[in-house]
């Protein structure tokens, strides 16, 4: 057989796997090493099967943990309230937040215009990636003004989520003014964050949260895996 044949066809093979059900959604396939000697091949042929089912959006590969079956897209609603954790739950799927950077610098032009801000003065950034089902699904960044909540970097290390270290600071409630979506392809760096292929489509969302009072508190960006997330615009009360 062609070499070009061995690895279609063992793509092939697990791709008819998947779509009966013997590895469901969220199931870690079995090792390079156990493929291989399963179809008596060497783990070359099997990492082009494997890398030809990541393509078509079948599987996503976790550095340091193994390929698994790709999640059902999150139906993910863009409403009034930014609620990720209840989002996901919503849709059946288990929510989690790994937060990677907690910085406080002086804003930028951007952040200035949007959260109505001098020049310089100080914001904090956090960013980070939502999973559902430990699937990467987004990654985030998200801006907001340091004088309302000097606390906010600490208590987002304590609660590591927005929604209750910002509750914690005296904002109980805030809501979505407004949501520009385009669409991109990742980039390396992006494509490393949510275990896509680089090229891979991605739904961006640049989003600014207001308190009660329609003060500005939130200037976030958002990065969706376009194969893993269905976004619907819902009038949420």
């Amino acid at each position: 057989m062609m070499k070009d044949t061995l690895w279609s066809a063992i793509a092939a093979t697990l791709r008819d796997e998947i779509g009966a059900g013997h590895y469901r959604p969220g199931d870690r396939l079995p090792t390079e090493a156990a493929l291989s000697a399963r179809f008596g091949v060497n783990r070359h042929t099997v990492r082009h099967a494997l890398s030809s089912l990541a393509e078509a959006g079948l599987v996503h590969s976790r550095r340091g943990a193994g390929v698994f079956v790709a999640q059902r897209p999150t139906d993910y609603p863009l409403g009034r309230r930014v609620r990720f954790h209840q989002n996901v739950l919503a849709a059946g799927q288990t929510p989690s937040r790994r937060i990677s950077r907690v910085e406080t610098r002086p804003c930028d032009t951007e952040e200035a215009r949007a959260l109505r801000l001098k020049p310089d003065e100080a914001v904090h950034v956090v960013e980070g990636v939502s999973l559902a089902d430990g699937q990467p699904v987004a990654a985030f960044r998200s801006v907001f003004p340091a004088a309302p909540f000097p606390g906010l970097p600490a208590a987002l290390r304590e609660t590591q989520s927005i929604t209750r270290a910002l509750a914690a600071l005296g904002l109980a409630d805030y809501t979505r003014s407004e949501t520009r979506i385009t669409a991109q392809l990742a980039d390396p760096v992006l494509a490393v964050t949510l275990s896509v292929r680089s090229g891979a489509p991605v739904l961006r969302t640049v989003a600014l949260n207001v308190d009660p009072s329609g003060r500005p508190v939130e200037h976030g960006t958002t990065w969706f895996a376009g194969e893993r997330v269905t976004l619907t615009v819902a009038d949420q009360p």
